[in-house]
């Protein structure tokens, strides 16, 4: 190869490093005012809290902490007690499995999810309708956001996609609040022009402290964090 053709390969790569690095680390969190925080689970491996307590941009986390009817998500213990420690807002959140018993799940996620160690209100992670039709699965889950809400005495946030939402759950859940994901550019519109609280706008997010991608999402214009404080 010549002089001339390793130089300009060289050059390339550098451009094309550089810029990576600045997809990497100018997002959406930079740009903007929005109050901005990210969702954890065992995915994430094991995060360096005092480096991710040190930047001020993410004001919440959300963390995984059941699944179904017996499943707990192994990072979720170490996870909530450095996320208190290092100064984030916490929040809960409990993958739904329409087809597993709920009190089982309801169990499953009480026993984690403890009041006392809570900033924000539970989640429901909404995802999947586990191979059933639309009736049942809506009866499921409407069944089982009623049996969380009494048991924490407060509405839980309720997680979906914007496909999902619009599939099966528009016009059904107008009294609960939504974090709505949509991996793009554009501001997520619901199929009934509903309403969201917190738009989850990427799986691809990167922040000191994780290696590896996380999820980020951040609250729409006129809403706030005190809207999901826990009330003890």
């Amino acid at each position: 190869m010549s002089f001339k053709k390793t130089y300009t390969a060289l050059l390339l790569a550098l451009l094309s490093t550089t810029a990576m690095k600045a997809q990497d680390y100018i997002q959406c969190e930079d740009t903007c005012t929005h109050v901005h925080g990210i969702d954890l689970s065992h995915y994430q491996g094991d995060v360096f809290w005092e480096t991710l307590g040190e930047n001020s941009k993410m004001a919440y986390v959300y963390l995984k902490a059941t699944e179904g009817g017996d499943h707990i998500d192994r990072k979720y213990e170490r996870n909530i007690e450095l996320a208190h420690k290092y100064g984030l807002k916490v929040g809960s959140y409990h993958f739904f499995r329409p087809k597993t018993d709920l009190a089982l799940q309801l169990r499953n996620f009480t026993t984690q999810c403890q009041p006392a160690k809570q900033d924000l209100i539970p989640m429901i992670d909404i995802e999947t309708k586990g191979g059933l039709d639309t009736e049942a699965f809506c009866d499921s889950l409407f069944k089982f956001i009623t049996m969380v809400e009494k048991a924490y005495n407060q509405k839980p946030l309720l997680y979906t996609f914007v496909n999902f939402y619009n599939n099966y759950l528009q016009g059904k859940i107008n009294g609960y609040k939504l974090m709505i994901a949509q991996y793009t550019d554009r501001t997520p519109v619901l199929a009934d022009d509903r309403e969201y609280t917190l738009w989850q706008y990427t799986g691809k997010g990167r922040i000191n402290g994780i290696n590896g991608y996380v999820d980020k999402s951040r609250f729409m214009d006129r809403h706030s964090l005190r809207e999901i404080r826990f009330k003890h």
